[in-house]
Order: C-alpha cells, then structure tokens, then sequence
C-alpha cells in the first residue's frame, strides 16, 4: 500500500492528475483499491479527491498575511492586467484573498468606482482611492481568509447586484472547477458569483491542476481569467474552450 501510495505522489508531482481506473490496471488492483489509497492519502493532505481520482492540493494555504509575501511581484503583475479590466463607473465586488488585495492597490486613483469588499484589508486599500466609493460586507472576520463569513455577510452580500466579481481561488482544474479550502467561504464565494453580471479570476500558475475540499463554481461560470505571462497555452487552450476569456500579464522584472 505505501509502495503504491509513493507512486501516486509521484505521478502527481508529475502529471498533476490521477485517474483510479488507470492506475488500478497499473497496479493489478481493483478500483476500489485505488480509491481507498486516494481516500487516505487525501486524509493525510497528501492529494484532493476528485471525480475520477486526484489533484494535487491547492499551495494555497495559509493566513492572507502570510499569503501577501508569497510571490508578491507575481500577483502585482497580475493585479496591472486585472485592473484594466474594471469599467469606470461600474459597481465591483472585491472576494478577499492577497492577490485581490493586489488588484485593489493596483487600481488607478482617478478610476471611478463602487466597490463593495468582505475583506477589511482591502478595504482599508479602497478607501484610500478618492474615486472608489466603499462598501464593506460585514459579519465575523475568518482569520485565514481574511474576509468576513456566514449568515451577515451573505444577508449583506444579497443587497448588492455587482457588475463584476473579482473571486479568489485556491486552485482551478478544467473538471473540478474554482475551489477553496473552507466551506462557508465557498458558500459566499458561490453567492457573491451569483449575484455578478461577471467574474474574474487571478491566479498565478502554481495553481492551475490542484484543488481544495470546497467547490466553489464551473470555470465555464467565470467569463475572465488573468493568468501569469508563462502559463501554458494549451492548458489556456481548454479553458477557453469553456467559455473562460484569458488575459495574460505581462512578465514580471
């Protein structure tokens, strides 16, 4: 069983995908077998279950402080090309995560705007622009989000009908979608897309082909996707196969 679970990690490393079927005739097993070696490798934080077999987890962890010095120049690059796709005059969500707080900080100061925001830090950003016109989403702060959750903040998010929602994402797969670590943050996230006439995603390249435990939405459901200026085209490929505009950044100094 470790022999085979060593294997696993490896082709994950690898490939960033495993599939149960494929590697139960690997072995010589049953799928049954693979599942159960994938269950407790997902326990142990080793992998993310997925229809089908395994991801990758998410490298996305940690608290939005100690997210914000991670890759810095990176998401500044990302939060440049994301910027340019905010329209003056128009009504934004900003979904709390550090490279939304990137693209809060990257937001021309004359750009009209009202931007409604869960995440006090990026508030506390936004209301330094003389331009931007600020609503905060309240309720309690999670710690490793760094947004507020639960029942006041989706109460407060059902007011606001914004024109784009910039979603944070833990990791992004063509089959698993836009997910996230933490159940109630999914929740809001999910309805935060849902009450958008767009959403936007940033994600840097470490990202793409892992998972966390929460679904959060299709990525067919986000209309724009701004990646780093390396990423692969043809994984880009199949992402605009589901409908996903992508706008890549330009390289980083």
């Amino acid at each position: 069983m470790r022999e085979r679970q060593g294997v696993i990690s490896e082709r994950l490393r690898l490939n960033g995908r495993v599939l149960a079927a494929e590697l139960a005739l690997e072995f010589g097993v049953s799928e049954d077998t693979v599942r159960r070696d994938l269950r407790e490798m997902a326990a142990a934080g080793l992998c993310e279950r997925v229809y089908g077999g395994a991801l990758p987890v998410s490298p996305a962890h940690g608290s939005l402080t100690q997210r914000v010095s991670f890759a810095a120049d990176r998401k500044q690059a990302l939060a440049r090309a994301a910027a340019k796709q905010i329209a003056a005059g128009s009504c934004v969500f900003f979904d709390a995560g550090s490279t939304n707080l990137a693209i809060a900080n990257a937001l021309p100061a004359e750009l009209e705007l009202t931007a409604a925001t869960n995440a006090p830090a990026i508030a506390a950003v936004l209301i330094d622009k003389p331009a931007v016109n600020v609503i905060l989403i309240g309720g309690m702060v999670d710690r490793q989000t760094g947004g507020a959750l639960g029942a006041k903040a989706l109460r407060d998010m059902e007011q606001i009908s914004p024109d784009l929602c910039i979603l944070g994402a833990c990791g992004i797969d063509l089959e698993a979608g836009i997910t996230t670590f933490g159940f109630e943050d999914a929740e809001f996230k999910r309805f935060a897309a849902s009450r958008s006439k767009r959403v936007l995603a940033a994600v840097t390249s470490e990202k793409f082909g892992t998972a966390a435990p929460h679904s959060v939405l299709p990525v067919a459901h986000c209309e724009c996707l701004v990646v780093e200026h390396d990423a692969d085209p043809a994984i880009l490929a199949g992402y605009r196969e589901r409908g996903c505009r992508t706008v890549i950044a330009e390289k980083t100094n």
